[in-house]
């Protein structure tokens, strides 16, 4: 059995040629996009970060909590001598991918095809095309080894949560404390 690939690129494709692009070149016109919202939750995680911003700290609560440096990547200016919000988020992107590759082989009653499969998640930081989007954007790329199945692999980036988040929207609630 030949492992194979598959890459994904939902957002960044979706924003720079759909309808983020139409509403950055004609602010008069309103686009609205669907969001995900959820009825409820199973689960629930939290996390602060305090001190330098991407130099400084974040820190998890619950079962298990984690206390990580943060630190700008050398390759942007900084020192890369602690973690980065990108890799955080490829950590969790790739896992949770995993984890739907899974669950959706054995919903298909082929377990086996993603026993031993492994997801790597890149995560690629810059500036957008659209000049009129200040600042950075993401771009994500998954790949997927040792799972045949490409109708396994795309029921398991509709199921995966960080795929819906960035192919469907979040729900995001800023507060002030």
């Amino acid at each position: 059995m030949r492992p194979t690939s598959a890459v994904f690129r939902p957002l960044s494709h979706r924003v720079l040629t759909g309808a983020g692009v139409r509403y950055a070149r004609n602010p008069n016109h309103m686009h609205t996009r669907g969001i995900l919202s959820l009825k409820d939750h199973v689960y629930f995680s939290k996390a602060e970060a305090s001190g330098a911003g991407r130099n400084g700290t974040v820190k998890s609560f619950g079962d298990s909590p984690l206390e990580l440096k943060m630190s700008m990547p050398k390759t942007a200016g900084g020192k890369g001598d602690g973690q980065n919000p990108e890799q955080l988020f490829a950590m969790g992107y790739s896992s949770c991918f995993l984890g739907a590759l899974q669950l959706a082989a054995a919903r298909a009653n082929k377990k086996e095809l993603a026993e031993n499969a492994k997801v790597t998640a890149n995560v690629f930081l810059g500036h957008p095309e659209n000049p009129d989007i200040d600042g950075f954007g993401l771009r994500v790329e998954i790949t997927v080894d040792g799972c045949p199945d490409d109708a396994i692999i795309a029921e398991a980036h509709e199921f995966c949560p960080y795929s819906r988040a960035l192919k469907h929207g979040a729900e995001v609630t800023v507060t002030k404390a």
